[in-house]
């Protein structure tokens, strides 16, 4: 049997307007549905009718904020008032599922008598999915004080609320109140808390709730996983990942974008390009989000030509994408092409984020770019209305302080409208480093002591600089005041993946089983260098010793002895990647620039800031870095 169509009639009458003020009227003339009408005007009826027919209708606009005005106008045409608990809680829940302003839905929630809890919920899931999830946690205090009782839904909801805000000692509270009231057990609970914890930093204590869970579901895997590879721990990313598989979990996009993660931090590339292979496997390869992880994971291991490959094939691009590949290429060291990405992001229509524009000015300082940058800084205010932000503003010190212009860096600083953080000063103190200016580097160190007094890397700056200079007293004084404070220094090392394992170097490393091979071969090198003309440049060891024990340190530096494996084990002209935690220093740059043409390989070598392609005795940096 035919049902029944519904029949567009068109009524023209006065709507509020709740989305921009409850006191606004405008005027309209579209269709609204009835199921049965066949006049100009719907028929008059009794409340409760009408309160059933928008009740209906409300569950068929689905998909048209417009349709549900229009239902809301025409149910306080007709006396339906809002504080009826039935319609409001329909209104409410249908504009938290079409993602209305939650202004809008707060309106009509403030004038219902007596919500259920089913409001209540709804009110806090639209808050917890908005921008701004603060009013969660106020409507759950709210709760509290008009004694209704939180179920199963509540803690989901204010927990995710809790995450998005990064308010980990809220969540905390609430944690503790869900197990007062025997919440805790529930699944959809317990994997909101390891989301929490995950996202708040406390990795460590995610996993511990992970391991008591006695059900376990793809959500909570996806929870823990990312836990450690936002917060820097790779490693156990990778493992993890290896227990699901034994487990049986099938991953989803989600999971794969946390792998990627993890790949890229450890710059293993062929455990990347086996996900990458089962993402084609299992049809990820359409899913946005892990198309963007992949071009990042390429591009963090070196592997610029993948990562532009990925993005030319994806079915659809986001800003994301366009700024992935142009950060990416900014830091491989193809800055004009990362620029010319960025013009063709222009012509396609596209507005680039705030993130593109750090890109881009990445681009112009990491290959001495400097009227651009200025250019670009100026165009990201006046064409596109984007208002710098602390980052913008540290990209443009490391652009003046890369070319030299240190002074000029510190002029920048002083008349920035914005109060500078210790990244920019410590992007000042590295330039000065570099560059050999003393005074300057202990004026951005004073500066650095209020704001982060025991970071390791400004002592180590501070001691560099005055080893350059050669007193060797400063360079005394900074190091036991390091000891006193209990500063360490982070030690250098170098890793290398072969054979799905990743191993890591440290200078002097003795400790590898392949260790006698590894020496014997550095020696070879060494004696090769030699004869290219190579003469190890021993200002980079900022050290009081003799000159021959200077050339000795050299030699063992963790990215060469990282080489070496690499060389032993790899077969003839195999390019080589080695990932390296600290600034490639210049002794190494050279060394590695004639390795590339000694032994015909191309070495791709990534330092804390950026990548270094050597290839028949040049890199890509042009010795810019």
């Amino acid at each position: 049997m035919r049902t029944k169509q519904p029949i567009i009639c068109f009524n023209s009458s006065l709507l509020y307007n709740f989305s921009s003020s409850p006191l606004t009227y405008y005027s309209y003339r579209k269709p609204l549905l009835f199921s049965s009408c066949n006049t100009i005007n719907p028929p008059k009826t009794s409340k409760s009718y009408t309160l059933k027919k928008c009740i209906a209708l409300l569950l068929t606009c689905a998909s048209s904020n417009f349709k549900l005005k229009q239902i809301h106008g025409f149910s306080i045409r007709n006396g339906v008032p809002l504080t009826d608990p039935d319609l409001g809680k329909h209104l409410i829940f249908t504009l938290v599922s079409l993602s209305s302003p939650m202004s809008y839905a707060h309106h009509i929630f403030s004038q219902i008598q007596n919500p259920n809890i089913f409001t209540w919920n709804t009110m806090i899931r639209g808050y917890a999915e908005s921008e701004n999830p603060a009013p969660a946690i106020q409507l759950y205090r709210q709760m509290h004080i008009s004694s209704i009782e939180p179920d199963t839904h509540t803690y989901p909801f204010l927990l995710k609320a809790c995450a998005k805000l990064m308010t980990v000692r809220e969540g905390e509270k609430i944690h503790s109140i869900a197990i007062r009231n025997g919440f805790e057990s529930l699944v959809y609970v317990q994997n909101t808390l390891v989301h929490l914890y995950a996202a708040c930093g406390f990795a460590e204590s995610a996993h511990k709730l992970f391991e008591l869970m006695p059900e376990r579901n793809l959500v909570a895997w996806n929870s823990v996983i990312n836990g450690f590879a936002l917060n820097g721990r790779p490693n156990e990313t990778l493992t993890l990942f290896s227990d699901m598989s034994l487990e049986g979990v099938e991953p989803d996009g989600f999971t794969m974008v946390s792998l990627l993660t993890a790949c890229a931090e450890l710059g293993a590339l062929a455990l990347g390009r086996r996900a990458h292979v089962y993402m084609l496997k299992i049809g990820l390869n359409s899913n946005l989000h892990a198309g963007n992880a992949l071009i990042d994971f390429y591009a963090k291991c070196g592997s610029i030509k993948d990562a532009h490959k990925v993005f030319d094939e994806m079915e659809r691009r986001s800003v994301v994408s366009w700024t992935s590949l142009i950060v990416g290429l900014a830091v491989n060291g193809f800055g004009k092409e990362a620029l010319e990405l960025f013009e063709q992001l222009e012509r396609e229509g596209l507005v680039p984020s705030e993130i593109t524009f750090v890109g881009v000015l990445y681009a112009c300082s990491h290959c001495g770019m400097v009227n651009q940058g200025f250019e670009y800084f100026k165009r990201m205010r006046e064409v596109y209305g984007i208002l710098p932000k602390i980052e913008h503003y540290g990209c443009i010190v490391d652009l003046l302080g890369r070319a030299g212009l240190v002074q000029e860096a510190h002029t920048f600083i002083q008349n920035m409208p914005l109060k500078p953080n210790a990244v920019v000063w410590r992007t000042l103190l590295g330039a000065c480093t570099i560059h050999g200016h003393l005074a300057l580097g202990e004026v951005a160190r004073a500066h650095l002591v209020p704001l982060e007094p025991n970071h390791c890397g400004d002592y180590v700056l501070l001691s560099n600089l005055y080893a350059s200079e050669g007193r060797w007293s400063d360079v005394q004084r900074v190091r036991r005041k390091m000891l006193r404070e209990g500063v360490r220094k982070a030690p250098g090392h170098s890793l290398v993946e072969l054979g799905n394992c990743v191993h890591e170097f440290v200078m002097g490393d003795r400790s590898h089983p392949q260790s006698k091979e590894i020496y014997e071969k550095l020696e070879e090198i060494t004696r090769l260098l030699k004869v290219e003309g190579y003469v190890p440049h021993t200002t980079n060891v900022l050290a009081d010793i003799e000159e021959e024990e200077k050339e000795n340190a050299l030699c063992y530096h963790s990215e060469k002895i990282a080489l070496a494996f690499a060389l032993i084990n790899t077969a003839p002209r195999t390019p080589i990647t080695v990932v390296k935690n600290l600034r490639v220093c210049a002794d190494c740059h050279l060394a590695i620039k004639l390795i590339s043409k000694i032994f015909n390989r191309e070495i791709v070598v990534r330092d804390r800031s950026r990548f270094h392609h050597f290839r028949d005795g040049s890199c890509s940096c042009g010795d810019y870095w």
